[in-house]
């Protein structure tokens, strides 16, 4: 049943819910570590019952996910937990600084890592984040510029203290291979041997599983629904119907501000986490 048995890369959980990391554990997988989110973490038990209450304030929302994190250290003492800033398109680089380094200070875990959006803001901020050495994971990577920028921002860190974030199952979702993205970021990742690890998010499928155990990627997180979909051996639908995404040649000696960092689907993805928080603060 373990598929994951022999493999060198790193299995986390893709989820904000402290019963869901207990359930995969109970169910026999073991966890390297958790990926959390803003959209996660507002459907978790202790978000929703709060939300009965009425409408948070920012401080508040801020404790309730502290105390998500620390119910899931609980159960990985040593894993990697990733947590999330508050941030929108018009998130200022100080303004993701000032939380990174309050969450930090407040979640005194070595294997904690900040969560940060691949934007102008985001990068500006990992660039200084990881020379105070902090941990970081840039999100929501949608392209192959991106994640050279990525690495080029956070140069001088050490292997390991950066992750970056690939969504396979978004590109697939209008029609893209998605994992063609991972194997062409890693092979860019090779050719500077970077010491950024890539993490494959928006796992869907086993075939995705299969693809990135095959493939080697350094980390992979997977969702609880698809952790009791390998436990009950179901068959799930793949889209075989996929456009190849080429690999892209990128000029390595250029500043990340140089790149190409826009991509729509990061847009997207940065306004539906946003919403998400919003739905659940004081208007």
């Amino acid at each position: 049943m373990n598929i994951f048995q022999g493999s060198t890369t790193q299995i986390f959980l893709d989820s904000g819910n402290p019963n869901e990391t207990k359930a995969v554990l109970d169910k026999g997988f073991s966890l390297d570590g958790q990926t959390t989110n803003p959209s996660l973490v507002a459907q978790s038990p202790l978000f929703q019952e709060r939300a009965k209450q009425g409408a948070l304030t920012l401080s508040e929302l801020f404790d309730l996910y502290k105390q998500t994190v620390t119910d899931i250290f609980k159960y990985l003492p040593d894993g990697s937990i990733s947590i999330e800033v508050y941030a929108g398109e018009n998130s200022t680089t100080e303004d993701l600084l000032s939380q990174a380094r309050k969450l930090v200070r407040s979640l005194p875990y070595s294997q904690l890592y900040i969560k940060l959006p691949i934007t102008v803001a985001g990068l500006e901020a990992a660039h200084i984040l990881v020379a105070e050495g902090i941990h970081i994971n840039m999100t929501l990577c949608f392209s192959q510029e991106q994640a050279i920028a990525v690495h080029q921002a956070t140069l001088g860190s050490k292997r390991g203290q950066v992750y970056v974030s690939p969504f396979i199952g978004r590109l697939d979702d209008r029609g893209e291979k998605g994992t063609d993205l991972i194997h062409h970021i890693l092979k860019h990742y090779k050719n500077v041997e970077s010491h950024v690890l890539v993490l494959a998010a928006s796992i869907r499928s086993q075939k995705h599983i299969d693809d990135m155990l095959t493939a080697r990627v350094d980390i992979m997180t997977i969702p609880f629904k698809v952790f009791e979909m390998l436990q009950n051996q179901q068959k799930e639908e793949v889209k075989t119907e996929l456009v190849a995404v080429p690999f892209q040649e990128i000029d390595y000696t250029k500043s990340w501000t140089a790149l190409n960092i826009k991509h729509e689907l990061t847009d997207t993805g940065l306004a539906k986490f946003k919403k998400d928080w919003d739905n659940l603060l004081t208007t």
